[in-house]
Parts: C-alpha cells; structure tokens; sequence
C-alpha cells in the first residue's frame, strides 16, 4: 500500500511544480528528501530514564527506531561530558517519510492550541524547512496520561529544491499549513 502523500505527489503535485517554474528536465522537480525529528534533552544527563522515555516516545511517533546522540564536546558551565547522551533523532525517508508527513499535517498541527499556520520564515536558504513543537502529547499516538515531563522536538523537511520559494510551494501543495 503506497502513502497517499506519494500519491499525491506523482500525480498532481510533480505535474503543478514543473509548470509553474518551468523546469526543463524531470530530475530538477523538488522533492521531499527526508524528514529529521530531533528531541533534545539537556535534563537527561541526571536522569537517565528520561532518556528512555523520550527515545520509546519518539519511536511511536515516527514509527522508526530512534538514535540517541552524545554530546562532542565537554561543557563545564552544563556538566556536560563528551559522549554523555543528550538527545534522540530519527531520520525519516521513503514510504515512512511520506506516511509521518501526512499524519503531520492533517492530525499534528491542526491539534496544537491557537493554531494558525507554520511561519514561513523558517527556511533556510537552501530549500529546507524546520520547525518546532513545544509538546510531544499532540501526536495521537502519545498517552496523555504517561507523560512525565513534557518534551518539545524539531522537526526538518529536507528537500531537493534550490530556492527557499521552490521548497515553499512544494510543501504548500503537499499539505502544510502555512500562515496566511
């Protein structure tokens, strides 16, 4: 069963792209790359079962098991050392890539209170987008009620376009809610 975002894409969002730039060759369409969700977790250097919770967490919600990233350097002034955790990433691409981009769009962010729309100020020159998310109980697949400390995450659309105005339009076709 392919993902109804992929879906979406091959049929009327590559279509939509390559006339409104123009794009001469099939291969200069952007696409989605991959997708990193990041969690970092400074307070898990004293609790180490903190970072277990955050690495089960970020697994239900990407669907992928999660890697727990060390620290490079030591930080005196944070009691830091070098190769002490303090976070855990998934790196999303494929059929998983398109699946937690759908669910993103249609059932995270419509979830987050007050909600109006991403900033589109968050590209960053080359064609990715990043945002955050203060809380991890809006993903559905989160139990309220097991939450001990409430986490915030960011987010990475990676894409292959070259312009920031490119990538824009491409996640605007495939369903982000960009503030108006």
């Amino acid at each position: 069963m392919a993902a109804r975002l992929k879906e979406l894409y091959n049929n009327e969002v590559f279509a939509s792209l390559r006339e409104k730039f123009k794009y001469d060759n099939v291969m200069q369409v952007p696409k989605l790359e991959k997708i990193t969700v990041n969690m970092g977790l400074g307070e898990a250097k004293d609790n180490p079962k903190m970072m277990e919770t955050a690495a089960e967490e970020l697994a239900l919600i990407s669907g992928q098991r999660p890697v727990v990233t060390k620290a490079k350097k030591s930080i005196a002034n944070f009691k830091v050392r070098a190769g002490m955790p303090v976070g855990a990433m998934v790196t999303l691409r494929g059929e998983n890539m398109y699946v937690f981009a759908d669910k993103f769009f249609n059932i995270v962010l419509p979830r987050v209170r007050d909600f109006r729309g991403v900033s589109k100020n968050s590209f960053d020159g080359r064609g990715n987008y990043s945002v955050g998310l203060k809380e991890q109980s809006i993903f559905p697949e989160i139990v309220y009620d097991r939450i001990d400390k409430v986490k915030g995450m960011n987010i990475i659309f990676t894409t292959t376009a070259k312009t920031d105005e490119e990538a824009a339009e491409l996640l605007r076709l495939l369903g982000m809610p960009f503030e108006k």
